[in-house]
């Protein structure tokens, strides 16, 4: 029976590799570094993420590295060692198919899986050991995949504080098509046409557009492997919203308010669909305006206050005024407790807005 002890080689020391190594030192095991990039192996192994590599031998391999290399360098890994092998990437089907076809004796030693974490930022000095945590991680268990691949690579996740979740490679990819690479894809769309925008339309600029907008800051060089490693689950996606942006124009173009208002209504329907804190069901939550001064401490002392009253902030939004020194800060809490903050806020000395 698989039990993690190490050493772990992580391949590919950006974001999620060097992430993955912390949280594996975190754990107690030792772990070995490998990257094309000398800048990034040097500064991971400052990080303290682990070691340089050079042929020790090891029990686990996981493969951080771009869509377009994963394959290939998942099946160098079974090859070149005896080690079970997983990666972090967010395609599955596409790098088992490869590994499938050039390494097909030791395809059950590889167990792909993908961690639902991240950030607009790259690289090594973007890493964290707690990067992991309380976030779902797929197990992308196949039809030839070892048992002790599979248990092997569930207490990785869970070594790294993630919260497994086995799927078919084929199920992850629809799933992620659908919640991942559609969203990027609109987030584009949408950011794309601020670009050419006059001056004082960008003025206006609100926190609903930072919200529409924030993931399409990733980088395109690793989004083009994405979404064309990803195609076949996205196309038919994308054929879904090309529809409704159809049915869109026509209702507004007839001005007919009762399709434009179905059609809304399915996005409130869908916003209601994401699952909730901890996985669980969504639940009702409202909103909270605090004008915070624009200076260093306010927001941490309006924080320690919200602690003090013993309301629990289940989610914050800032939006900053052009116009004035302050930010008006969203605070979302459950709706039963909503009041009791807005009055204690109140008595605190915080302007609350409507």
């Amino acid at each position: 029976m698989a039990d993690l002890r190490g050493p772990v080689l992580v391949v590919g020391t950006g974001l999620l590799g060097t992430s993955v190594a912390l949280a594996c030192r975190r754990a107690g095991l030792e772990v070995y570094l490998k990257d094309a990039s000398s800048e990034h192996l040097r500064t991971a192994s400052g990080l303290g993420a682990g070691k340089a590599y050079d042929g020790q031998p090891v029990q686990l391999v996981v493969v951080a590295v771009p869509p377009d290399h994963l394959g290939s360098i998942v099946a160098d890994a079974l090859r070149d060692t005896d080690a079970i092998v997983t990666d972090v990437g967010s395609i599955k089907s596409q790098p088992l198919a490869q590994v499938a076809a050039v390494a097909p004796e030791s395809v059950g030693r590889y167990v792909g899986s993908h961690p639902m974490a991240g950030s607009e930022r790259s690289g090594p000095l973007a890493a964290s050991a707690t990067l992991f945590e309380g976030r779902p991680w797929a197990i992308a268990v196949h039809d030839q995949a070892d048992a002790d691949a599979v248990r092997l690579v569930t207490e990785l996740v869970e070594a790294c504080g993630g919260v497994p979740l086995q799927l078919t490679p084929q199920e992850h990819d629809q799933a992620v098509a659908r919640t991942s690479h559609l969203p990027h894809l609109m987030a584009s769309l949408v950011a794309g046409r601020l670009v050419d925008a006059p001056e004082e339309h960008l003025a206006l600029s609100g926190q609903g557009v930072r919200d529409v907008t924030r993931i399409a800051a990733g980088d395109p060089r690793l989004w083009q492997q994405i979404i064309t490693a990803n195609s076949a689950a996205l196309l038919g996606l994308i054929d879904e919203v090309q529809g409704r942006l159809t049915e869109f124009r026509a209702a507004i173009s007839a001005d007919e308010r009762g399709p434009l208002g179905v059609l809304l209504a399915e996005g409130v329907a869908g916003t209601r669909a994401i699952p909730g804190k901890h996985g669980g069901p969504p639940r009702p939550m409202r909103s909270l305006y605090v004008a915070v001064p624009d200076h260093p401490g306010e927001l941490a002392r309006l924080f320690a206050d919200a602690g003090e009253i013993g309301v629990n902030i289940e989610d914050v939004h800032i939006d900053h005024d052009p116009g004035r020194p302050v930010g008006l800060v969203e605070l979302l809490v459950e709706v039963d407790r909503a009041e009791h903050l807005r009055v204690s806020l109140g008595e605190r000395g915080w302007d609350l807005h409507s």
